[in-house]
Protein backbone atom coordinates (compact mmCIF):
# COMPACT_ATOMS: atom_id res chain seq x y z
CA UNK A 1 0.00 0.00 0.00
CA UNK A 2 2.90 2.36 0.80
CA UNK A 3 4.44 1.56 -2.57
CA UNK A 4 1.25 2.58 -4.40
CA UNK A 5 1.01 5.73 -2.34
CA UNK A 6 4.63 6.60 -3.09
CA UNK A 7 4.12 5.98 -6.79
CA UNK A 8 1.06 8.22 -6.80
CA UNK A 9 2.96 10.97 -5.02
CA UNK A 10 5.82 10.62 -7.47
CA UNK A 11 3.46 10.86 -10.45
CA UNK A 12 1.74 13.95 -9.08
CA UNK A 13 5.07 15.55 -8.31
CA UNK A 14 6.30 14.83 -11.82
CA UNK A 15 3.16 16.36 -13.33
CA UNK A 16 3.38 19.40 -11.05
CA UNK A 17 7.00 19.95 -11.96
CA UNK A 18 5.95 20.08 -15.62
CA UNK A 19 2.66 21.92 -15.07
CA UNK A 20 3.44 24.51 -17.74
CA UNK A 21 3.81 21.73 -20.31
CA UNK A 22 0.45 20.29 -19.21
CA UNK A 23 -1.20 23.71 -19.37
CA UNK A 24 0.22 24.44 -22.81
CA UNK A 25 -0.98 21.10 -24.19
CA UNK A 26 -4.42 21.62 -22.60
CA UNK A 27 -4.69 25.07 -24.16
CA UNK A 28 -3.70 23.73 -27.58
CA UNK A 29 -6.10 20.79 -27.49
CA UNK A 30 -8.99 22.92 -26.18
CA UNK A 31 -8.48 25.67 -28.74
CA UNK A 32 -8.32 23.18 -31.58
CA UNK A 33 -11.35 21.20 -30.31
CA UNK A 34 -13.46 24.30 -29.67
CA UNK A 35 -12.62 25.60 -33.12
CA UNK A 36 -13.81 22.33 -34.67
CA UNK A 37 -16.99 22.43 -32.58
CA UNK A 38 -17.62 26.01 -33.65
CA UNK A 39 -17.29 25.02 -37.32
CA UNK A 40 -20.00 22.31 -36.99
CA UNK A 41 -23.26 23.96 -38.13
CA UNK A 42 -26.34 23.78 -35.95
CA UNK A 43 -29.18 21.59 -37.16
CA UNK A 44 -32.73 22.89 -36.67
CA UNK A 45 -35.73 20.59 -36.88
CA UNK A 46 -39.27 21.52 -37.91
CA UNK A 47 -42.27 19.20 -37.53
CA UNK A 48 -45.85 19.07 -38.74
CA UNK A 49 -48.72 16.65 -38.37
CA UNK A 50 -51.45 15.95 -40.93
CA UNK A 51 -54.79 14.27 -40.29
CA UNK A 52 -56.40 12.47 -43.23
CA UNK A 53 -60.15 11.80 -43.09
CA UNK A 54 -61.00 8.71 -45.13
CA UNK A 55 -64.68 8.08 -44.22
CA UNK A 56 -67.10 9.56 -46.76
CA UNK A 57 -70.57 8.07 -47.47
CA UNK A 58 -70.85 9.71 -50.90
CA UNK A 59 -67.48 8.36 -52.03
CA UNK A 60 -68.38 4.88 -50.83
CA UNK A 61 -71.70 5.11 -52.68
CA UNK A 62 -69.92 5.49 -56.04
CA UNK A 63 -67.36 2.81 -55.32
CA UNK A 64 -64.49 4.80 -53.78
CA UNK A 65 -63.99 2.72 -50.64
CA UNK A 66 -61.92 3.46 -47.57
CA UNK A 67 -59.45 0.76 -48.57
CA UNK A 68 -58.88 2.39 -51.97
CA UNK A 69 -58.24 5.80 -50.44
CA UNK A 70 -55.98 4.30 -47.78
CA UNK A 71 -53.88 2.60 -50.44
CA UNK A 72 -53.59 5.91 -52.29
CA UNK A 73 -52.46 7.67 -49.13
CA UNK A 74 -49.87 4.96 -48.39
CA UNK A 75 -48.59 5.15 -51.94
CA UNK A 76 -48.19 8.91 -51.71
CA UNK A 77 -46.49 8.64 -48.33
CA UNK A 78 -44.00 6.12 -49.67
CA UNK A 79 -43.23 8.18 -52.76
CA UNK A 80 -43.22 11.54 -50.99
CA UNK A 81 -39.46 11.40 -50.47
CA UNK A 82 -38.74 10.34 -54.04
CA UNK A 83 -36.02 12.09 -56.03
CA UNK A 84 -38.59 13.97 -58.12
CA UNK A 85 -40.35 15.45 -55.10
CA UNK A 86 -37.07 16.24 -53.34
CA UNK A 87 -35.91 18.04 -56.46
CA UNK A 88 -39.06 20.18 -56.31
CA UNK A 89 -38.23 21.11 -52.72
CA UNK A 90 -34.63 21.97 -53.59
CA UNK A 91 -35.70 24.23 -56.45
CA UNK A 92 -38.44 25.99 -54.46
CA UNK A 93 -36.39 26.72 -51.30
CA UNK A 94 -33.02 28.25 -50.44
CA UNK A 95 -31.45 24.85 -50.94
CA UNK A 96 -31.31 25.60 -54.65
CA UNK A 97 -29.58 28.98 -54.38
CA UNK A 98 -26.11 27.52 -54.85
CA UNK A 99 -27.10 24.77 -57.27
CA UNK A 100 -25.71 25.46 -60.73
CA UNK A 101 -25.11 22.00 -62.20
CA UNK A 102 -26.88 18.63 -62.31
CA UNK A 103 -24.18 17.14 -60.10
CA UNK A 104 -24.77 19.74 -57.40
CA UNK A 105 -28.50 19.18 -57.69
CA UNK A 106 -28.04 15.45 -57.20
CA UNK A 107 -25.87 16.04 -54.14
CA UNK A 108 -28.45 18.43 -52.68
CA UNK A 109 -31.23 15.90 -53.27
CA UNK A 110 -29.24 13.12 -51.57
CA UNK A 111 -28.44 15.34 -48.58
CA UNK A 112 -32.06 16.43 -48.27
CA UNK A 113 -33.29 12.84 -48.39
CA UNK A 114 -31.27 12.05 -45.25
CA UNK A 115 -32.83 14.99 -43.38
CA UNK A 116 -36.51 14.29 -44.14
CA UNK A 117 -38.74 11.71 -42.51
CA UNK A 118 -42.43 10.91 -43.07
CA UNK A 119 -43.85 8.69 -40.33
CA UNK A 120 -47.37 7.33 -39.94
CA UNK A 121 -48.04 7.58 -36.20
CA UNK A 122 -51.60 6.25 -36.60
CA UNK A 123 -53.81 5.05 -39.44
CA UNK A 124 -54.94 8.58 -40.32
CA UNK A 125 -52.14 10.65 -38.77
CA UNK A 126 -48.85 11.50 -40.49
CA UNK A 127 -45.85 13.35 -39.09
CA UNK A 128 -43.38 15.14 -41.37
CA UNK A 129 -39.95 16.06 -39.98
CA UNK A 130 -37.17 18.05 -41.67
CA UNK A 131 -33.72 19.13 -40.43
CA UNK A 132 -31.64 21.99 -41.88
CA UNK A 133 -27.93 22.28 -41.01
CA UNK A 134 -26.33 24.17 -43.88
CA UNK A 135 -23.01 25.69 -42.91
CA UNK A 136 -23.42 28.63 -45.30
CA UNK A 137 -26.54 29.81 -43.44
CA UNK A 138 -26.98 31.26 -40.00
CA UNK A 139 -28.98 29.72 -37.21
CA UNK A 140 -32.09 31.79 -37.89
CA UNK A 141 -31.85 31.04 -41.60
CA UNK A 142 -31.49 27.30 -40.97
CA UNK A 143 -34.51 27.38 -38.68
CA UNK A 144 -36.56 29.19 -41.31
CA UNK A 145 -35.35 26.81 -44.02
CA UNK A 146 -36.43 23.75 -42.01
CA UNK A 147 -39.89 25.25 -41.64
CA UNK A 148 -40.08 26.01 -45.38
CA UNK A 149 -39.09 22.43 -46.24
CA UNK A 150 -41.89 20.99 -44.09
CA UNK A 151 -44.42 23.44 -45.57
CA UNK A 152 -43.39 22.42 -49.07
CA UNK A 153 -43.71 18.75 -48.10
CA UNK A 154 -47.29 19.41 -46.98
CA UNK A 155 -48.06 21.09 -50.31
CA UNK A 156 -46.63 18.12 -52.21
CA UNK A 157 -48.59 15.71 -50.00
CA UNK A 158 -51.79 17.53 -50.87
CA UNK A 159 -50.97 17.83 -54.58
CA UNK A 160 -50.07 14.16 -54.90
CA UNK A 161 -53.44 13.13 -53.47
CA UNK A 162 -55.61 15.73 -55.18
CA UNK A 163 -53.95 16.99 -58.31
CA UNK A 164 -52.24 13.65 -58.89
CA UNK A 165 -55.48 11.69 -58.73
CA UNK A 166 -57.19 14.29 -60.91
CA UNK A 167 -54.45 13.98 -63.51
CA UNK A 168 -54.73 10.20 -63.53
CA UNK A 169 -58.51 10.44 -63.79
CA UNK A 170 -58.26 12.96 -66.64
CA UNK A 171 -55.86 10.72 -68.54
CA UNK A 172 -58.14 7.73 -68.00
CA UNK A 173 -61.22 9.60 -69.24
CA UNK A 174 -59.29 10.84 -72.29
CA UNK A 175 -58.32 7.27 -73.10
CA UNK A 176 -61.93 6.14 -72.64
CA UNK A 177 -63.16 8.90 -74.97
CA UNK A 178 -60.70 7.78 -77.62
CA UNK A 179 -61.82 4.17 -77.31
CA UNK A 180 -65.46 5.23 -77.47
CA UNK A 181 -64.79 7.22 -80.62
CA UNK A 182 -63.15 4.20 -82.27
CA UNK A 183 -65.98 1.89 -81.20
CA UNK A 184 -68.55 4.37 -82.45
CA UNK A 185 -66.99 4.43 -85.92
CA UNK A 186 -66.88 0.64 -86.03
CA UNK A 187 -70.49 0.46 -84.81
CA UNK A 188 -71.66 2.89 -87.47
CA UNK A 189 -69.88 0.86 -90.16
CA UNK A 190 -71.50 -2.35 -88.89
CA UNK A 191 -74.90 -0.62 -88.81
CA UNK A 192 -74.55 0.50 -92.43
CA UNK A 193 -73.52 -3.00 -93.46
CA UNK A 194 -76.52 -4.51 -91.69
CA UNK A 195 -78.94 -2.01 -93.26
CA UNK A 196 -77.53 -2.68 -96.71
CA UNK A 197 -77.90 -6.44 -96.19
CA UNK A 198 -81.47 -6.10 -94.93
CA UNK A 199 -82.38 -3.93 -97.91
CA UNK A 200 -80.96 -6.58 -100.24
CA UNK A 201 -82.60 -9.52 -98.41
CA UNK A 202 -85.83 -8.26 -96.80
CA UNK A 203 -87.16 -11.78 -96.38
CA UNK A 204 -84.45 -12.49 -93.77
CA UNK A 205 -85.28 -9.45 -91.67
CA UNK A 206 -88.48 -8.74 -89.84
CA UNK A 207 -89.09 -5.84 -87.50
CA UNK A 208 -85.44 -4.86 -87.50
CA UNK A 209 -84.41 -8.26 -86.13
CA UNK A 210 -82.00 -10.53 -87.93
CA UNK A 211 -82.61 -14.16 -88.80
CA UNK A 212 -80.51 -15.37 -85.90
CA UNK A 213 -82.24 -13.03 -83.47
CA UNK A 214 -85.66 -14.18 -84.63
CA UNK A 215 -84.60 -17.81 -84.30
CA UNK A 216 -83.24 -17.33 -80.79
CA UNK A 217 -86.30 -15.31 -79.76
CA UNK A 218 -88.66 -17.97 -81.10
CA UNK A 219 -86.77 -20.72 -79.31
CA UNK A 220 -86.78 -18.79 -76.07
CA UNK A 221 -90.49 -18.07 -76.43
CA UNK A 222 -91.20 -21.75 -77.18
CA UNK A 223 -89.34 -22.79 -74.04
CA UNK A 224 -91.39 -20.34 -72.01
CA UNK A 225 -94.66 -21.55 -73.56
CA UNK A 226 -93.77 -25.19 -72.86
CA UNK A 227 -93.11 -24.37 -69.22
CA UNK A 228 -96.39 -22.42 -68.92
CA UNK A 229 -98.31 -25.18 -70.71
CA UNK A 230 -96.96 -27.85 -68.38
CA UNK A 231 -97.95 -25.76 -65.38
CA UNK A 232 -101.43 -25.10 -66.82
CA UNK A 233 -102.02 -28.80 -67.60
CA UNK A 234 -100.92 -29.76 -64.08
CA UNK A 235 -103.34 -27.20 -62.62
CA UNK A 236 -106.15 -28.51 -64.86
CA UNK A 237 -105.53 -32.10 -63.74
CA UNK A 238 -105.58 -30.99 -60.12
CA UNK A 239 -108.89 -29.16 -60.43
CA UNK A 240 -110.40 -32.10 -62.37
CA UNK A 241 -109.46 -34.42 -59.50
CA UNK A 242 -111.08 -32.10 -56.99
CA UNK A 243 -114.22 -31.86 -59.16
CA UNK A 244 -114.52 -35.66 -59.43
CA UNK A 245 -114.53 -35.99 -55.62
CA UNK A 246 -117.15 -33.26 -55.06
CA UNK A 247 -120.94 -34.23 -55.16
CA UNK A 248 -123.06 -32.04 -57.44
CA UNK A 249 -125.92 -31.85 -54.86
CA UNK A 250 -126.31 -31.81 -51.08
CA UNK A 251 -128.96 -33.84 -49.13
CA UNK A 252 -131.21 -31.69 -46.84
CA UNK A 253 -133.48 -33.28 -44.22
CA UNK A 254 -137.19 -32.45 -44.36
CA UNK A 255 -139.66 -31.64 -47.15
CA UNK A 256 -137.20 -29.23 -48.74
CA UNK A 257 -134.96 -32.16 -49.50
CA UNK A 258 -137.57 -34.18 -51.50
CA UNK A 259 -137.83 -37.96 -51.15
CA UNK A 260 -134.27 -38.29 -49.90
CA UNK A 261 -134.87 -35.54 -47.37
CA UNK A 262 -138.10 -37.21 -46.17
CA UNK A 263 -136.29 -40.55 -45.87
CA UNK A 264 -133.55 -38.98 -43.80
CA UNK A 265 -136.14 -37.31 -41.54
CA UNK A 266 -138.09 -40.60 -41.09
CA UNK A 267 -134.94 -42.49 -40.21
CA UNK A 268 -134.04 -39.80 -37.68
CA UNK A 269 -137.49 -40.06 -36.10
CA UNK A 270 -137.21 -43.87 -35.87
CA UNK A 271 -133.86 -43.62 -34.18
CA UNK A 272 -135.29 -41.10 -31.69
CA UNK A 273 -138.10 -43.54 -30.80
CA UNK A 274 -135.58 -46.31 -30.16
CA UNK A 275 -133.57 -43.99 -27.98
CA UNK A 276 -136.67 -43.30 -25.84
CA UNK A 277 -137.02 -47.05 -25.14
CA UNK A 278 -139.92 -47.85 -27.44
CA UNK A 279 -139.98 -51.47 -28.66
CA UNK A 280 -140.55 -52.69 -32.17
CA UNK A 281 -144.14 -53.68 -31.22
CA UNK A 282 -145.05 -50.14 -30.29
CA UNK A 283 -147.58 -48.70 -32.74
CA UNK A 284 -145.52 -45.53 -33.36
CA UNK A 285 -142.41 -47.58 -34.13
CA UNK A 286 -144.34 -49.81 -36.50
CA UNK A 287 -145.76 -46.79 -38.29
CA UNK A 288 -142.31 -45.19 -38.57
CA UNK A 289 -140.81 -48.39 -39.95
CA UNK A 290 -143.54 -48.62 -42.56
CA UNK A 291 -142.91 -45.00 -43.55
CA UNK A 292 -139.13 -45.61 -43.92
CA UNK A 293 -139.78 -48.64 -46.11
CA UNK A 294 -142.16 -46.68 -48.32
CA UNK A 295 -139.71 -43.80 -48.70
CA UNK A 296 -136.86 -46.17 -49.57
CA UNK A 297 -138.99 -47.67 -52.31
CA UNK A 298 -139.73 -44.19 -53.62
CA UNK A 299 -136.06 -43.19 -53.58
CA UNK A 300 -135.10 -46.39 -55.37
CA UNK A 301 -137.74 -45.71 -58.00
CA UNK A 302 -136.60 -42.09 -58.53
CA UNK A 303 -132.86 -42.93 -58.69
CA UNK A 304 -130.43 -39.85 -58.97
CA UNK A 305 -133.05 -37.57 -60.41
CA UNK A 306 -134.56 -36.64 -57.14
CA UNK A 307 -133.40 -35.11 -53.93
CA UNK A 308 -130.98 -32.53 -52.62
CA UNK A 309 -129.99 -28.99 -53.49
CA UNK A 310 -127.18 -27.89 -55.88
CA UNK A 311 -123.66 -27.94 -54.32
CA UNK A 312 -122.06 -24.40 -54.60
CA UNK A 313 -118.51 -25.82 -54.28
CA UNK A 314 -119.18 -28.06 -57.28
CA UNK A 315 -120.33 -25.08 -59.35
CA UNK A 316 -117.25 -23.04 -58.37
CA UNK A 317 -114.90 -25.87 -59.29
CA UNK A 318 -116.62 -26.21 -62.66
CA UNK A 319 -116.01 -22.49 -63.33
CA UNK A 320 -112.33 -22.76 -62.39
CA UNK A 321 -111.96 -25.84 -64.57
CA UNK A 322 -113.43 -24.00 -67.55
CA UNK A 323 -110.93 -21.11 -67.10
CA UNK A 324 -107.99 -23.49 -66.90
CA UNK A 325 -109.13 -25.42 -69.95
CA UNK A 326 -109.28 -22.09 -71.83
CA UNK A 327 -105.72 -21.25 -70.69
CA UNK A 328 -104.41 -24.65 -71.83
CA UNK A 329 -106.14 -24.20 -75.18
CA UNK A 330 -104.63 -20.70 -75.64
CA UNK A 331 -101.12 -21.92 -74.80
CA UNK A 332 -101.45 -24.83 -77.19
CA UNK A 333 -102.56 -22.43 -79.93
CA UNK A 334 -99.60 -20.09 -79.22
CA UNK A 335 -97.22 -23.02 -79.19
CA UNK A 336 -98.43 -24.14 -82.60
CA UNK A 337 -97.90 -20.60 -83.96
CA UNK A 338 -94.35 -20.38 -82.59
CA UNK A 339 -93.51 -23.81 -83.98
CA UNK A 340 -94.80 -22.62 -87.35
CA UNK A 341 -92.48 -19.57 -87.15
CA UNK A 342 -89.53 -21.81 -86.24
CA UNK A 343 -90.30 -24.08 -89.17
CA UNK A 344 -90.44 -21.06 -91.49
CA UNK A 345 -87.13 -19.66 -90.22
CA UNK A 346 -85.49 -23.08 -90.47
CA UNK A 347 -86.75 -23.48 -94.03
CA UNK A 348 -85.25 -20.09 -94.91
CA UNK A 349 -81.91 -21.21 -93.50
CA UNK A 350 -82.06 -24.42 -95.48
CA UNK A 351 -83.09 -22.63 -98.69
CA UNK A 352 -80.36 -19.93 -98.43
CA UNK A 353 -77.58 -21.26 -96.17
CA UNK A 354 -74.90 -18.83 -97.35
CA UNK A 355 -77.14 -15.79 -97.06
CA UNK A 356 -78.35 -16.95 -93.63
CA UNK A 357 -74.75 -17.44 -92.45
CA UNK A 358 -73.87 -13.97 -93.71
CA UNK A 359 -76.88 -12.53 -91.88
CA UNK A 360 -75.83 -14.25 -88.67
CA UNK A 361 -72.24 -13.01 -89.00
CA UNK A 362 -73.33 -9.41 -89.59
CA UNK A 363 -75.77 -9.53 -86.70
CA UNK A 364 -73.21 -11.12 -84.39
CA UNK A 365 -70.53 -8.52 -85.21
CA UNK A 366 -73.01 -5.71 -84.66
CA UNK A 367 -74.18 -7.11 -81.32
CA UNK A 368 -70.59 -7.52 -80.07
CA UNK A 369 -69.67 -3.96 -81.02
CA UNK A 370 -72.89 -2.64 -79.47
CA UNK A 371 -72.19 -4.41 -76.18
CA UNK A 372 -68.60 -3.13 -76.09
CA UNK A 373 -69.74 0.41 -76.82
CA UNK A 374 -72.42 0.32 -74.11
CA UNK A 375 -69.95 -1.10 -71.58
CA UNK A 376 -67.32 1.56 -72.37
CA UNK A 377 -69.93 4.31 -72.18
CA UNK A 378 -71.11 3.09 -68.76
CA UNK A 379 -67.53 2.81 -67.46
CA UNK A 380 -66.69 6.31 -68.67
CA UNK A 381 -69.70 7.82 -66.91
CA UNK A 382 -68.79 6.02 -63.69
CA UNK A 383 -65.20 7.27 -63.91
CA UNK A 384 -66.40 10.80 -64.64
CA UNK A 385 -68.72 10.74 -61.63
CA UNK A 386 -65.93 9.35 -59.47
CA UNK A 387 -63.55 12.06 -60.64
CA UNK A 388 -66.10 14.77 -59.88
CA UNK A 389 -66.63 13.41 -56.38
CA UNK A 390 -62.88 13.20 -55.71
CA UNK A 391 -62.15 16.68 -57.08
CA UNK A 392 -65.23 18.72 -56.11
CA UNK A 393 -66.44 16.88 -53.05
CA UNK A 394 -62.85 16.12 -51.98
CA UNK A 395 -63.36 12.52 -50.85
CA UNK A 396 -59.97 12.51 -49.08
CA UNK A 397 -59.94 15.47 -46.70
CA UNK A 398 -56.69 16.86 -45.28
CA UNK A 399 -56.32 18.78 -42.08
CA UNK A 400 -53.02 20.17 -40.83
CA UNK A 401 -53.54 19.76 -37.11
CA UNK A 402 -49.97 20.90 -36.26
CA UNK A 403 -48.53 23.45 -38.73
CA UNK A 404 -44.76 23.48 -39.37
CA UNK A 405 -43.10 24.48 -36.13
CA UNK A 406 -40.50 27.25 -35.90
CA UNK A 407 -37.38 25.74 -34.28
CA UNK A 408 -36.27 27.54 -31.13
CA UNK A 409 -33.17 25.50 -30.39
CA UNK A 410 -30.90 23.29 -32.47
CA UNK A 411 -31.41 19.55 -32.24
CA UNK A 412 -27.81 18.79 -33.25
CA UNK A 413 -25.05 19.00 -32.33
CA UNK A 414 -25.27 19.22 -28.54
CA UNK A 415 -22.73 22.01 -28.43
CA UNK A 416 -22.57 22.53 -24.62
CA UNK A 417 -21.84 18.86 -24.14
CA UNK A 418 -19.18 18.97 -26.87
CA UNK A 419 -17.54 22.01 -25.25
CA UNK A 420 -17.38 20.20 -21.92
CA UNK A 421 -16.02 17.12 -23.63
CA UNK A 422 -13.29 19.10 -25.37
CA UNK A 423 -12.30 20.69 -22.03
CA UNK A 424 -12.06 17.31 -20.34
CA UNK A 425 -10.04 15.88 -23.23
CA UNK A 426 -7.71 18.91 -23.19
CA UNK A 427 -7.05 18.61 -19.47
CA UNK A 428 -6.49 14.89 -19.77
CA UNK A 429 -4.12 15.45 -22.72
CA UNK A 430 -2.14 18.04 -20.72
CA UNK A 431 -1.82 15.78 -17.68
CA UNK A 432 -0.86 12.87 -19.90
CA UNK A 433 1.75 14.90 -21.75
CA UNK A 434 3.35 16.11 -18.50
CA UNK A 435 3.43 12.59 -17.07
CA UNK A 436 4.90 11.20 -20.29
CA UNK A 437 7.65 13.77 -20.37
CA UNK A 438 8.48 12.98 -16.74
CA UNK A 439 8.74 9.30 -17.54
CA UNK A 440 11.20 9.96 -20.34
CA UNK A 441 13.67 11.76 -18.10
CA UNK A 442 16.04 9.72 -15.86
CA UNK A 443 15.34 11.44 -12.52
CA UNK A 444 14.13 10.04 -9.22
CA UNK A 445 11.37 11.72 -7.30
CA UNK A 446 11.86 9.71 -4.05
CA UNK A 447 14.69 7.94 -2.25
CA UNK A 448 12.79 4.67 -2.48
CA UNK A 449 12.84 4.75 -6.29
CA UNK A 450 16.59 5.53 -6.17
CA UNK A 451 17.25 2.54 -3.87
CA UNK A 452 15.14 0.33 -6.16
CA UNK A 453 17.03 1.47 -9.25
CA UNK A 454 20.59 1.17 -7.78
CA UNK A 455 20.10 -1.70 -5.38
CA UNK A 456 22.05 0.23 -2.73
CA UNK A 457 20.85 1.84 0.44
CA UNK A 458 20.34 5.61 0.40
CA UNK A 459 21.69 7.19 3.54
CA UNK A 460 19.95 10.56 3.20
CA UNK A 461 18.43 13.26 1.01
CA UNK A 462 19.13 16.97 0.77
CA UNK A 463 16.08 19.20 0.63
CA UNK A 464 15.81 22.25 -1.64
CA UNK A 465 16.50 25.58 -0.06
CA UNK A 466 15.35 28.79 -1.77
CA UNK A 467 16.43 32.32 -1.19
CA UNK A 468 14.02 35.18 -0.77
CA UNK A 469 14.33 36.06 -4.47
CA UNK A 470 13.72 32.43 -5.42
CA UNK A 471 10.60 32.20 -3.27
CA UNK A 472 9.29 35.42 -4.85
CA UNK A 473 9.94 34.06 -8.31
CA UNK A 474 8.10 30.83 -7.43
CA UNK A 475 5.12 32.80 -6.14
CA UNK A 476 4.92 34.84 -9.33
CA UNK A 477 5.08 31.68 -11.47
CA UNK A 478 2.27 30.13 -9.48
CA UNK A 479 0.23 33.27 -9.94
CA UNK A 480 0.85 33.15 -13.67
CA UNK A 481 -0.13 29.45 -13.76
CA UNK A 482 -3.34 30.07 -11.85
CA UNK A 483 -4.16 32.99 -14.17
CA UNK A 484 -3.50 30.90 -17.27
CA UNK A 485 -5.62 28.05 -15.91
CA UNK A 486 -8.40 30.46 -14.95
CA UNK A 487 -8.22 31.96 -18.43
CA UNK A 488 -8.84 28.51 -19.91
CA UNK A 489 -11.86 28.05 -17.66
CA UNK A 490 -13.07 31.57 -18.38
CA UNK A 491 -12.85 30.94 -22.11
CA UNK A 492 -14.92 27.78 -21.64
CA UNK A 493 -17.59 29.68 -19.70
CA UNK A 494 -17.58 32.44 -22.33
CA UNK A 495 -18.17 29.93 -25.12
CA UNK A 496 -21.08 28.43 -23.19
CA UNK A 497 -22.63 31.86 -22.68
CA UNK A 498 -22.22 32.67 -26.38
CA UNK A 499 -23.95 29.39 -27.27
CA UNK A 500 -26.96 30.05 -25.03
CA UNK A 501 -27.23 33.66 -26.23
CA UNK A 502 -27.25 32.51 -29.87
CA UNK A 503 -30.00 30.02 -29.08
CA UNK A 504 -32.13 32.77 -27.60
CA UNK A 505 -31.65 35.01 -30.64
CA UNK A 506 -32.68 32.35 -33.21
CA UNK A 507 -36.39 33.07 -32.94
Amino acid sequence: MNTIYDELRAALFSIWQRRWTALAVAWGVCLLGWLIVALVPNGYESRARIFVQLDDPLAEQIGVGVGDRRRDIDRVRETLTSAVNLEKIVRSTRLGDDVTSPKQLEAAVLALGKNIKVVSTQDNLFQITAISNRGSLGDAENARLAQDIVAKMIDIFREENLAGSRGEMSQTITFMNQQLSDRQKQLEAAEQQRLAFEAKHPELSQGGASLLQRLEASRAELRGIDADLAAAQSALASISGQLAGTPPTLTVAGPAGGARGALAQAQADLAAMHSRGLTDNHPDVIAARNQVAALKAQVAADGNASGGVPNPAYSSLQSIRADREASVQALQTRRAAVQSDLAQITSQQIANPEVAAEAQRISRDYDVLKQQYDKLLQDREQLRLRGQVESEHNAVKFQVIDPPTTPRAPVAPNRPLLLVGVLVVGLAAGVGAAFGVGQLRSTFATTARLEQALGLPVLGAISQTLTTAGRELRRRKRTWFVAASASLGGLFVLLLLIEFVERQTVA
